[in-house]
């Protein structure tokens, strides 16, 4: 393969990158504590962990883990937002030698219950506010051990407040009731006391199960070895350094959340490879306390998606702070809109940088060079070790400037699915390239351009929506006949779903349906239009014509 995209590679960045120097990310992590030491490493609600600090709280944590008797490789759960007791877990977990699963905290008990099954997690660590979902599925799992966390729990008295204005004032703690629970402080209390024992730790070791849909619209488990994740942090390092330099303080704005592929490595890891310190955002949504945080900051990295920049940009204070140590900003997950790239600039006086890649990538597959000018409309160029081959439905490579399947090879691509080896083998090419389902078209220069999905998977605010999954579910309502989901253009999520539904019971109502919906699906899944049909469109066979409802939608 002739890798043209070398010639466009910016300056000091490398065709190659050597991820052998760490034996597992738990060698990287400790190894950078003990380089970085009092640096700050993340900070929330105004508490600072040190990376002196952070070792020895998820070295708590881990030695609490080992003494459950859990063998090595064990899944172990993490259910919470951004804040401080995530990365203390990330790193005891691996640190212990078993295997971090995440999971998004707002998944509905049905959701939550598919994944903990398939993954086989025997230790969950949930916020307070979400164990009532954990509640209602713990006895059907493979679950052992269940720990609770509350957001002020590492906050001294400031935090006592925090707990006590969520839980009696607000009010948005639900009641939760689970035998056996563990509460997160008294763990980290116990496990202060005892001694981490050495684990053997390999590169082919599994460090994460990043949860993914897929054609069938079944959630499956992309499986990172401890390889692919140094592989993709030293390529992101490789990529960033030139731009930034070596011994300069970073501050990364850290409002994705750390489940999401996207943030986990880009964030959380290559700031632990560079000593930088994350500002972790608990609630994105709250704009005003987001604005309110962002000024405390002199900020260097910013990282996001297309919804995220536009709605802060709509905000009336955020063209009021000072950008001026802003030196990267990142935009993945969705794409990242012309219109919302140019008033970055002309506000922040920074270029949105647009990347790509997934969660079986572990992520990043290609980005554009930091130093561009003006947004280019480009996903990049394919990462250091990394080639991006553009094929046709035959499985051939097609010519520069035509369309085809964007396929992946390298050190950060998957081992493969959890437990599917028919998916893994539907979605890997002899030659071992991952086909990503979506369609590319690469020029002269190397550079890659999105044209559009090969699948039905749609993006809103940068989550995969399969409609299968959501059909499926619509579908067991007994008042619904026939059932299809699309994804139609959103301005602020950029693309929300639009069901249509064709009735059995004809009294059967939208709100009713609406609130089937907000019951078995998370946010991000539940349509946003309902629209009901006599009928809808079929192949001879029978099959809905989603294309069709997604014409007529345009």
């Amino acid at each position: 393969m002739d890798k043209i995209w070398l010639k466009s590679y910016p300056p000091g960045v490398p065709a190659e990158i050597d991820w052998h120097q760490y034996q597992s990310v738990g060698d990287l992590f400790e190894q950078s504590c003990a380089q970085f030491g009092d640096k700050p490493s993340y900070v929330n609600m105004g508490r600072v962990l040190s990376f002196a600090e952070l070792e020895r709280q998820s070295r708590s944590f881990a030695a609490w883990l080992q003494s459950l008797g859990l063998a090595k490789g064990t899944r172990v759960a993490l259910m919470m937002p951004n804040c401080l007791q995530f990365p203390i877990c990330i790193f005891g977990i691996l640190r212990a030698g078993y295997t971090v699963v995440n999971v998004n905290p707002m998944y509905t008990p049905r959701e939550l219950d598919h994944q903990l099954k398939d993954s086989g997690a025997e230790v969950i660590v949930v916020l307070e506010n979400f164990a009532h979902v954990v509640q209602e599925v713990h006895q059907g799992t493979a679950l052992k051990q269940v720990v609770v966390a509350a957001l002020g729990d590492l906050l001294g008295f400031k935090g006592a407040v925090i707990n006590v204005v969520l839980r009696h004032i607000k009010r948005i703690v639900p009641a939760w009731n689970i035998e056996g629970a563990l509460r997160f402080n008294a763990v980290m209390e116990k496990g202060s006391a005892m001694a981490l024992r050495p684990v053997e730790t390999n590169l082919e070791d599994i460090a994460f199960l990043q949860y993914t849909g897929g054609t069938t619209g079944v959630s499956k488990g992309a499986t990172l070895l401890h390889r692919n994740i140094l592989a993709n942090v030293e390529q992101a390092a490789a990529w960033v350094k030139p731009f930034v330099g070596e011994g300069n303080s970073q501050i990364m704005i850290t409002a994705l959340p750390l489940y999401h592929i996207f943030s986990l490595t880009a964030n959380c890891l290559l700031m632990l490879k560079v000593g930088g310190l994350n500002v972790l955002i608990t609630n994105p949504r709250d704009f005003s306390a987001f604005v309110r945080a962002l000024r405390k900051h002199r900020f260097t990295m910013f990282t996001g998606i297309n919804t995220l920049f536009n709605a802060l940009l709509n905000h009336p204070d955020f063209s009021k702070l000072d950008f001026s140590a802003l030196r990267v900003t990142l935009g993945g997950g969705m794409a990242v809109q012309k219109a919302v790239a140019d008033r970055w600039k002309e506000v922040t006086g920074c270029t949105l940088v647009e990347a790509y890649g997934l969660s079986e990538t572990s992520p990043a597959a290609t980005v554009n060079p930091l130093d561009m000018k003006a947004f280019n409309g480009a996903i990049g160029l394919p990462v250091p070790s990394t080639e991006i081959s553009i094929r046709g439905d035959d499985g051939k490579e097609v010519a520069l400037g035509q369309a085809g399947e964007i396929c992946i090879r390298g050190p950060q691509v998957m081992a493969g699915y959890w437990n599917r080896p028919d998916e893994t083998a539907r979605t890997m090419t002899a030659d071992g390239f991952f086909m990503s389902g979506d369609l590319g078209v690469m020029d002269e220069q190397g550079y890659i351009r999105m044209v559009d999905r090969k699948k039905d998977m749609f993006k809103v605010s940068g989550f995969n929506v399969y409609p299968n999954e959501v059909e499926a579910v619509v579908a067991m309502h007994p008042g619904v006949l026939e059932c299809a989901a699309i994804g139609v253009p959103d301005a602020h999520s950029g693309e929300v779903v639009k069901l249509f539904v064709v009735r059995k019971d004809p009294a059967l109502t939208e709100e009713a349906l609406r609130q089937y919906c907000h019951d078995q699906l998370t946010g991000y899944k539940r349509p946003k239009y309902i629209e009901f049909r006599t009928e809808l469109p079929k192949t001879n066979v029978g099959k809905i014509l989603r294309r069709a409802l997604r014409d007529g939608a345009s």
